[in-house]
């Protein structure tokens, strides 16, 4: 049976938000999940602006994340910080777009609005928004089992 894939769509600017992602990344793991972390399996643009130019560093992260976030089944967007990460947004809009079933992961309480999130992120989310690890597992198992119960029913 093939295993759930999920992208981790995440912030990837400071040592914790790095860490912080491989974190949730392990977890996922560890409940059977695929996860592809682009910090981990992707291209890093420092690395590859050595050999190439920064127009095609950009393009070569671009078709990868793309390609990652279309053969994904699921899309775990971090939403920690007052706004969420451009780059989520855009892998967020794309999986919905697809879709996808996205589900948000948000420890932070900050945000530009006096706690409020944006619609558009909400209702990519279908306002699936986890305040945990242990609350996000639950979100994942529900669409899980939906999805197989799709499938059984479809057989």
């Amino acid at each position: 049976m093939k295993r759930t894939r999920i992208y981790l769509a995440a912030p990837m600017f400071s040592e914790a938000e790095l860490s912080f992602n491989k974190e949730v990344a392990e977890y996922l793991r560890m409940q059977g999940f695929d996860v592809f972390l682009p910090q981990e399996s992707g291209y890093k643009l420092a690395e590859l602006v050595k050999d190439t130019s920064a127009i095609d560093a950009h393009e070569l992260i671009f078709q990868k994340d793309w390609r990652e976030v279309k053969e994904c089944d699921i899309l775990v967007f971090i939403l920690d910080g007052r706004v969420p990460d451009e780059g989520g947004c855009v892998e967020l809009g794309a999986a919905y777009a697809y879709g996808k079933e996205c589900v948000g992961l948000r420890t932070d309480p900050r945000s530009l609005i006096e706690g409020q999130m944006n619609p558009m992120i909400l209702g990519c989310l279908k306002f699936r928004v986890a305040e945990n690890l242990d609350e996000l597992s639950n979100y994942l198992d529900e669409i899980v089992k939906t999805k197989v119960t799709e499938n059984d029913r479809q057989r």
